[in-house]
């Protein structure tokens, strides 16, 4: 069924007669009784319109038949009890010593980011260390738990996913995907000619909008969407990082509060107004631009730029060419597109992505039109990045014990499975 979704529309209707055939016919030896009574009811519905909703019916039947008398028996099988030890595996204690340590990548708000390894699989992520002393003398308890607890919840392949959260003497760690590729800052800026072919930003563009969908199904909206902060693999996929600013909005409780970055921020957020998921979405208009002109449509690179006048500033007239960027950019929040009832269903249809298929972009199965140079270093120099000055004055207490406890709380169940999975 999952294959069937991701077909080119032309070859739906074949696809969809072999699933029927194979799995939905009586006189199929791989028949499933638990959705066999479904089939004429698919078969119909692919005559009539072969679209890609047509067999959850069938996958809602077996999810339900799965939950009785095969559940049980798993759970009195060998395998529940093989499950069991992999779960006391996952929750060891996580210390410095599970790592080795590399170079330097960059730095964060709190301390370095650097290249990690894990000893006992050799898997490499990227270690972004928050100074305790540093979180204290700046009260950032709270911003640096909730980047954790959101990266924790979401899991999505357009988004760094967290791995591991462990604490040493001096700092708190979170443990990520890491990104080889570079940022997107460096690659508009530092690689020819500002900004990037239409294929380019049309797969970015796309990329960022599913990532956005998925936090944003998950009740966060992310309030710093800017080139710097998405970042490429070594596939040329991109991921959104950087989740500080990120926030959990509670439904019919739309928040307030003026942060971002200048030059990227809603009007709705420069005029500390209440808002829900809008800012992203004028921030995906900013980037879009971008990517495409070069430039900031609200200020030139380096330029600086008083945030209260920006909702006053003008477009170029290269951003007339660019209908989706001043769908995304419109003013009023509630006619800006992604903010009306279709939310990013209606950007997703925007003709700028016609030849995009989400359902294969999400799977991670559409080529993308870059790929990183493996032999190339797309980050600064060691020697260019500058030191992280002493913090002096700030002494720990039992009270900064109690958050470091609720923060380190090691492995991340679903990137831990992966993780061992790629050792098969």
């Amino acid at each position: 069924m999952d294959d069937y979704e991701l077909v080119p529309d032309e070859k739906r209707k074949s696809s969809g007669d072999q699933i029927i055939g194979k799995f939905l016919s009586k006189q199929s030896s791989e028949c499933v009784e638990a959705a066999e009574s479904l089939a004429e009811q698919c078969r119909e519905n692919l005559e009539l319109h072969p679209c890609k909703e047509i067999f959850s019916d069938c996958r809602k039947a077996l999810h339900h038949y799965l939950r009785g008398a095969p559940f049980s028996d798993y759970q009195n099988s060998m395998y529940f009890d093989r499950f069991l030890q992999w779960k006391i595996l996952e929750r060891q204690p996580i210390a410095k010593d599970t790592f080795r340590q590399y170079r330097v990548l960059g730095k964060g708000g709190f301390g370095e980011v650097c290249a990690c390894q894990v000893r006992a699989t050799g898997k490499m992520y990227a270690c972004k260390k928050l100074e305790k002393k540093r979180i204290k003398k700046r009260k950032g308890e709270s911003m640096a738990l909730n980047e954790k607890q959101i990266l924790e919840k979401v899991n999505s392949r357009f988004v760094v996913s967290l791995a591991y959260a462990y604490e040493t003497k001096d700092a708190l760690c979170l443990v990520l995907t890491l990104m080889n590729g570079g940022d997107l800052k460096f690659h508009i800026y530092s690689m020819g000619t500002p900004g990037f072919e239409k294929d380019r930003v049309q797969f970015y563009a796309a990329q960022i909008c599913c990532g956005l969908d998925h936090l944003h199904q998950e009740s966060i909206v992310y309030r710093d969407l800017k080139p710097e902060n998405i970042l490429l693999d070594d596939n040329g996929h991109i991921r959104i990082s950087d989740l500080g600013l990120a926030i959990k909005v509670a439904e019919g409780d739309p928040i307030r509060g003026r942060v971002g970055t200048v030059g990227y921020m809603a009007p709705e957020v420069i005029n500390n107004e209440r808002y829900g998921m809008s800012p992203d979405w004028w921030g995906l208009g900013c980037l879009i631009y971008e990517m495409t002109a070069g430039r900031s449509p609200f200020r030139a690179r380096k330029e600086r730029v008083n945030d209260c006048t920006l909702h006053h500033l003008y477009f170029s007239p290269l951003s007339l060419s660019l209908s989706l960027s001043l769908q995304l950019l419109t003013k009023d929040p509630k006619q800006r597109l992604g903010c009306t009832a279709e939310g990013s269903a209606g950007v997703k249809a925007h003709c700028f992505f016609r030849n995009i298929n989400f359902k294969r972009l999400e799977a991670g199965i559409q080529e993308p039109s870059f790929v990183p140079d493996p032999r190339a270093v797309y980050c600064k120099d060691v020697l260019d990045i500058e030191q992280f000055s002493t913090v002096k004055g700030v002494n720990l207490d039992q009270t900064d014990n109690d958050f470091y406890f609720k923060f380190s709380t090691g492995c991340v169940s679903i990137p831990w499975q992966h993780e061992v999975g790629e050792l098969q």
